[in-house]
């Protein structure tokens, strides 16, 4: 994962567009990418995998910018969540099981 966010970080900073990329902005970014990978399954689930895989990865890209900007560790907040959320959903009350953790 180090590789792809050296390239997207040096796409960014060739282009100068680090000026641009405040934290308010990439968050926006990210919902309004987000956005355009959920119009891809809008109307049914017959979706075009190139176009799903494009926006996927314009959501990624600006996460990476984000994790950048605040210079954490996107692994280490990763993990550090999926931690928080075995907790919230143990797998003896979980499993097979898509209500809220507050309902379980």
């Amino acid at each position: 994962m180090e590789e792809v966010k050296k390239a997207v970080v040096q796409f960014t900073k060739d282009r100068d567009w680090d000026q641009f990329h405040s934290p308010a902005n990439l968050a926006k970014s990210i919902a309004i990418e987000s956005g355009e990978l959920l119009e891809c399954f809008q109307w049914n689930d017959n979706y075009d995998k190139e176009t799903v895989c494009k926006e996927l990865a314009d959501v990624v890209n600006y996460a990476i910018l984000l994790a950048d900007k605040l210079d954490v560790n996107l692994e280490d907040i990763v993990m550090s969540k999926l931690r928080e959320n075995e907790k919230k959903y143990p797998v003896n009350k979980s499993k097979g099981n898509s209500k809220k953790y507050t309902e379980l």
